[in-house]
């Protein structure tokens, strides 16, 4: 069995983004010479996620709105901020869009659904944090 860890990096510009990923992990499959498997990729910051979707600028833009009415970025309303933090709305928004994803590999490549891409979604961005992705098969 071949095992792959790399680790991806990020710092954003924005307080919140989603990232496309998918290609930067098509490239970890390649180096890794894994043709049947798995990857798991995850993110690895409580304010962060990593989710699969379809690429499309009006659905992040939905993502960003449902989010915000879901967990606003209002100060006040957490009892985690009470501790000096003022980012409780990002840990609600990771728990919502989720820490991980599973991706199968078949005759080397990503099994996808039409339209699947993975992304790193940042909810506390503009500070440096990274991504786990092991690729483990034959």
């Amino acid at each position: 069995m071949k095992v792959l860890t790399e680790h991806l990096w990020f710092n954003t510009k924005n307080k919140i983004e989603f990232i496309n990923i998918t290609s930067q992990l098509e490239a970890l499959l390649d180096k890794s010479g894994i043709k049947e498997g798995l990857c798991l990729v995850n993110a690895m910051h409580i304010t962060s996620s990593v989710f699969i979707n379809d690429e499309e600028q009006g659905l992040k833009q939905d993502f960003k709105n449902w989010l915000e009415e879901l967990a606003p970025q209002d100060i006040e309303k957490y009892k985690h901020n009470l501790t000096g933090e003022d980012n409780a709305h990002a840990h609600l928004k990771r728990t919502i869009m989720g820490r991980q994803v599973l991706i199968a590999v078949t005759k080397a490549k990503f099994d996808f659904g039409p339209w699947e891409q993975v992304f790193y979604g940042e909810f506390d961005g503009r500070r440096r944090k990274r991504v786990l992705v092991k690729i483990i098969g034959e």
